[in-house]
């Protein structure tokens, strides 16, 4: 049975309804929405108006079957010739398929190699005003003609700036010297008729010619999986394919000018040839990705979505035959068939039938919530809330069911019952498992398998968050158990078909995705309490962690409060479990209930070491000072932004009881009785407005009168927890919450037990008589 605790698979300790705070019942003053019954019309027609809206309407009739299942009606033959629908899955592939051999379109622009030789004989012509500079400065260095030599080398460096050619230095190097020694040094026999920039201009001019002709693309050939190409001249208004290893990129282009130019020259000459190559070139045929597109999407609209037909009178499926997907298609091609042959009576009237069957399903729920939850009808808070968690999940699976790729088992729809157990109790959660399971049994083709699968998972869901003990039931073991629900559920239909098993295996993907949505619970409940004003386990969790910064403070300011607080806690803990109240909320709320003593801790007993503070007051402000601490601890707790839950158990935990102590001190001392007010000496209240803070008046009582007593048998605590419980009882502090006479009496015996537990008596060893007669004298024993 551990291993079933530790899943949250374990019998339920409390049930309980959103908490009604008393700033909640202060706001339920304007009636108009929070109980007005026009507002509660409007929400649940608008609910209902909603969830048929969202329901998808589609022209084929859904199917109630599915492959691998026989075919449980009577013979079915074709009542008219109709076209086989190729399954869409055929026609994704065939769309693939042309984009994959569509050839890329590249735009021809001739004006790409006009502007490239126009801009290489520029290139040229500026090249050669340079080199003929520098030969000339040379050719004065050579006559010794300082002045000259001077002039020819300012002229050089003035028109190499000018002309903005970027070659690098080892380029010009080359050019340069290659120019001044045909000119300068080189015999008349051997000097060329042609400088070398003439020649250079001619082999790249040529060479860039050849590389247009063939074709230059703008992209890399990695992306073209078609071995041709189609360049559109829109010149000549001309289309023709061209290989793709005849075209070259870029980059091709330099590798190919390279090669060329290594036949001529050195590796100085190719190096700046290929520099002044890369200045100029560019590419002349530009890729156009909207004429492609264009191509494409032609071709897809060409493809044909039938394969074959049915003729009239043709038997489709006898009686006991196994649904194959080439069956299964056949018999959607004809129910698609017959939805384009529909009447626009035939339509409306399907949509009426759909339309009763969700209304349908919405009473059920609707009266159970009439009859069996008023706590939630009467509220239209509640009944807002409920009906938007129910409409969150049904509209995620009304999106799922319009997109052809996606299973119906991707739809979180166990995040509805899960929020619903949480904020109100399992049962609720389970009717709405209910609702919830048919609605998309409808909206999803009838399957019974799906209604099966949902109905279980969203149970086992709803049994898991019962009680709520840490958020790792959102995130790990409520979404596991979800998630192998589906799979035990589906695994089991897959075994009463035949070649279901691909199916099967292609929906555990989608079931892994709707465990995954399982975890937007936890911010979704964050969320609500919000929006909603209540408080659910989660936050009760977490503020009955004791290292809370509020409550270490009251461990250090006012330790005695504290371990005080943490008596209560226990006293009303159990006392909430026994009556089957809300433990939890019992706990969290005798935590906080004396905070407020913080701000004078000194005036509380149970932390005065030596000495009494009270001593030196009049007992009318003493009885001022120990009531401030209710007040005080309210603002404390709206600092900190604690639930008004939790607020409300602040300001009842004394209820309007009278400060005893105080008030007869102030009687003796007086003498009058009527100089004494008894309304001076009594709490301001309210008295508790439900179990919960009910429960934790009576042990914040019965707990500190405890302390006090000497004798802790258990006849005494007995007798102590009789008498503080029935005062409590007498005085009318219980008169508005829910105790009955048979809660108390379970009370009784809780408190009666637990004390005694408290103060058990201890093994006396050897010596110990003595030592405790030695602890008398310095002062009482600590238990």
């Amino acid at each position: 049975m551990g291993f079933l605790e530790k899943l949250g698979l374990h019998r339920k300790k409390k049930t309980f309804v959103p908490f009604t705070t008393e700033k909640m019942k202060k706001d339920e003053v304007s009636r108009f929405f929070n109980r007005n019954n026009v507002t509660k019309i409007v929400i649940s027609l608008g609910f209902l108006i909603l969830i048929i809206a969202l329901y998808p309407r589609t022209e084929v009739q859904e199917m109630a079957y599915s492959i691998g299942e026989p075919w449980r009606s009577d013979n079915l033959t074709a009542p008219f010739t109709f076209s086989i629908l190729k399954h869409e899955d055929e026609i994704q592939a065939e769309k693939r398929e042309i984009r994959q051999n569509t050839n890329p379109i590249f735009i021809l622009k001739h004006e790409a190699e006009t502007r490239t030789l126009r801009e290489l004989d520029t290139l040229f012509f500026n090249l050669t005003s340079v080199l003929e500079a520098y030969a000339d400065w040379q050719e004065s260095r050579m006559l010794e003609s300082a002045q000259q030599a001077l002039g020819d080398s300012l002229y050089y460096i003035r028109t190499r700036n000018r002309s903005q050619i970027g070659l690098d230095d080892n380029a010009w190097e080359s050019l340069l010297s290659q120019h001044a020694n045909d000119r300068l040094f080189a015999p008349s026999e051997d000097r060329p008729d042609r400088s070398i920039a003439n020649e250079l201009h001619d082999v790249l001019r040529n060479l860039l010619r050849e590389l247009f002709s063939d074709g230059i693309i703008d992209t890399s050939k990695e992306f073209i999986t078609t071995p041709d190409i189609t360049i559109r001249d829109l010149r000549d208004r001309t289309e023709r394919e061209e290989s793709v290893q005849t075209v070259r990129t870029l980059r091709d282009a330099r590798e190919f000018a390279r090669l060329r130019l290594s036949r001529q020259y050195d590796d100085d000459l190719i190096r700046s040839g290929i520099q002044l190559f890369n200045m100029v070139a560019e590419p002349n045929l530009i890729y156009s990705e909207e004429d492609t597109e264009q191509r494409i999407q032609d071709r897809i609209d060409r493809i044909s979505t039938t394969r074959g037909a049915v003729s009239a009178g043709q038997t489709i499926i006898r009686r006991g035959d196994i649904i194959t997907p080439d069956r299964h298609l056949v018999l959607q091609s004809l129910a698609k068939a017959r939805a384009e042959r529909a009447s626009d009576i035939e339509i409306w009237s399907k949509y009426t039938g759909e339309t009763i069957l969700v209304i349908a399903v919405f009473l059920i729920f609707f009266l159970y919530l009439y009859l069996y939850r008023r706590s939630i009808f009467d509220r239209n808070p509640m009944l807002l809330l409920v009906f938007l968690t129910i409409a969150l999940v049904y509209g995620i699976g009304a999106f799922v069911a319009r997109v052809d790729d996606l299973s119906p088992y991707l739809v979180p729809f166990a995040i509805a019952p899960i929020l619903l157990t949480i904020i109100f109790d399992s049962r609720v959660g389970l009717m709405v498992t209910t609702l919830i399971a048919l609605l998309a049994g409808l909206m999803f083709g009838n399957s019974f398998e799906f209604v099966v699968a949902t109905v279980t998972a969203c149970s086992i869901a709803v049994y898991s968050v019962r009680d709520v003990k840490d958020r790792s039931q959102f995130y790990i073991t409520t979404p596991g158990l979800i998630f192998f629900a589906y799979a035990i559920v589906l695994f089991g239909f897959t075994l009463t078909k035949v070649g279901g098993w691909s199916i099967y295996f292609d929906n555990l993907p989608f079931l892994a995705g709707n465990a995954v949505g399982i975890w937007l619970t936890y911010p979704l409940i964050l969320l609500i309490e919000k929006a909603f004003r209540i408080t659910t386990d989660v936050t009760l969790l977490e503020l009955s962690d004791t290292n809370k910064p509020i409550l270490k403070r009251l461990m250090l300011e006012a330790p005695g409060t504290f371990h005080h607080s943490l008596q209560v806690a226990n006293l009303s803990e159990a006392g909430a479990a026994g009556i089957g109240a809300n433990a939890l909320l019992c706990r969290v709320g005798a935590l906080y209930h004396d905070i407020g003593k913080m701000e004078k801790p000194q005036y509380f007993v149970e932390n005065q070491m030596s000495g009494n503070a009270h001593d030196k007051l009049k007992p009318r402000m003493s009885a001022l000072i120990i009531k401030n601490h209710v007040d005080a601890g309210v603002n404390m707790a709206k600092e900190i932004e604690l639930p008004e839950v939790i607020i409300d158990f602040i300001k009842t935990h004394h209820g309007t009881s009278l400060i005893r102590f105080f008030y007869e001190k102030a009687m003796n001392e007086s003498g009058n009785e009527q100089e004494i007010q008894e309304e001076d000496f009594r709490y301001d209240g309210p008295i508790p407005n439900s179990k919960e803070t009910g429960i934790l008046l009576l042990a914040d009582g019965v707990e500190a009168a405890s302390r006090s007593m000497s004798d802790h048998s258990y006849s005494k605590l007995e007798n102590l927890v009789n008498r503080m419980v029935d005062d409590r009882l007498a005085e009318g502090q219980l008169n508005n919450c829910a105790l009955t006479l048979k809660d108390l009496k379970v009370i009784k015996d809780v408190f009666t037990r637990i004390l005694q537990g408290m103060y058990h008596g201890r093994v006396k060893y050897p010596g110990q008589e003595e030592q405790e007669s030695s602890d008398e004298d310095t002062g009482p024993e600590t238990p």
